[in-house]
């Protein structure tokens, strides 16, 4: 599971566990009050019914607002159930009158803040009058607990404005945490296809500077060529011939660009990857060695570099990516972690890092790459020195 699918299914957690706390009121006053008779049971299932109705249509409104939708509808009736949920049942506010309050915490997502402020007002204001109507008609848990109707108007109304300003505003901050992540996921796959962008832009670049100048050179003599033809047949025999040649040169050297055989420089290769990772947000280590590697060895771990990035930045979610070379008199090793393993990159190696292990073991070396079982991925390719260059 990917951390961004994690931070859904806990902010949606979160935001349905108002839920859970209206049940326990509801529960409990509906308990008491058909204990000491404040309310018959046929309020209190009709009550129960629109606060059920209620639950599932709250968890739809949560539904919507995760996708950054405001389903007006859904609101709307949500609201309607809460509030005859919190008229049938008797409108205190650790019972059923804290129904209104749970809807107000999700509905306030998304509002601009003097809206929210304004439907809190509103809300808070219409509970406390369904709450002195409760007091009032005999129906509400504080009408059975002897004090006066200003007292009891006094509780409902400080308990209402608590809820009312500690539950949307709650809900808001998890919504706001979530649209952070959304934003810092879009904002590194973003970055991840620019680094990739400009991994291909510079591997084409590598490709023209290769054999642009012959296929330049082909273009020109071509066209000597043929306005030689009518006049000096041997000149452009000739000039066909270096055609022929230039054509030679250029198919043998696009085909080792493309098999990998080309001799890269490990030097711009790591400068290369190390500006590719940390444009994509990947923090990158390089650690070399103080004397310099020993002949043939570079060209080996420059490719097996290149390629080890691109499985990096394809298959894993890391934020951090080490690069050790280090070497003995026998052998010469390339270490490359990362963290973020996703089952891709731990399950499928791809064709890249498998045509590099074809290519290690052409020059006697050797490559792994396999999780350590701490959240890390681990690639190696070592080589028995000396080895031809």
């Amino acid at each position: 599971m990917d951390a961004i699918t994690r931070a859904r299914r806990l902010t949606r957690r979160m935001l349905n566990s108002t839920l859970v706390i209206m049940w326990i009121f509801l529960i409990a006053s509906t308990v008491f009050s058909l204990g000491s008779g404040a309310a018959g049971w046929p309020r209190l299932l009709l009550a129960t019914i629109a606060a059920l109705g209620f639950t599932w249509l709250y968890v739809r409104v949560v539904a919507a607002v995760m996708e950054r939708r405001y389903p007006t509808r859904e609101v709307v009736w949500t609201g309607a159930l809460a509030f005859l949920a919190a008229l049938l049942g008797g409108a205190d506010p650790m019972g059923w009158g804290f129904v209104p309050m749970v809807w107000l915490s999700v509905v306030v997502i998304g509002l601009p803040a003097r809206r929210a402020l304004a439907l809190g007002a509103a809300t808070c204001a219409a509970c406390v009058g369904l709450g002195a109507l409760s007091v009032l008609g005999g129906t509400g848990l504080l009408a059975l607990s002897g004090d006066s109707f200003l007292v009891s108007l006094l509780v409902i109304a400080a308990l209402d404005v608590v809820w009312a300003t500690a539950l949307p505003c709650t809900n808001r901050m998890w919504a706001w945490i979530w649209s952070l992540a959304v934003q810092a996921h879009d904002g590194r796959e973003a970055h991840t296809r620019l680094a990739l962008a400009e991994e291909r832009l510079r591997f084409a670049r590598d490709l023209h500077d290769l054999v642009g100048h012959q296929l330049s050179a082909i273009a020109v003599k071509t066209e000597l060529a043929v306005r030689l033809a009518d006049a000096d047949g041997k000149a452009a025999r000739d000039e066909m011939a270096e055609v022929n040649t230039l054509t030679r040169k250029a198919l043998r050297e696009l085909r080792q660009a493309v098999r990998g055989y080309r001799e890269l420089d490990l030097t711009a290769e790591l400068n290369s990857v190390k500006g590719v990772l940390e444009a994509a947000g990947v923090r990158c280590e390089v650690r070399l060695p103080h004397r310099e590697l020993p002949h043939g060895v570079a060209p080996v771990f420059a490719y097996a570099v290149r390629e080890a990035v691109t499985n990096v930045l394809k298959h894993s979610a890391a934020t951090f990516c080490d690069i050790t070379l280090r070497f003995t008199d026998q052998e010469a090793e390339l270490a490359v972690r990362n963290d973020g393993v996703a089952r891709r990159q731990a399950d499928d190696l791809g064709s890249g890092l498998t045509g590099m292990g074809e290519r290690m073991a052409a020059v006697g070396g050797r490559m792994t790459a396999r999780p350590t079982g701490d959240g890390q991925f681990l690639l190696t390719a070592v080589v028995s020195l000396p080895i031809d260059g």
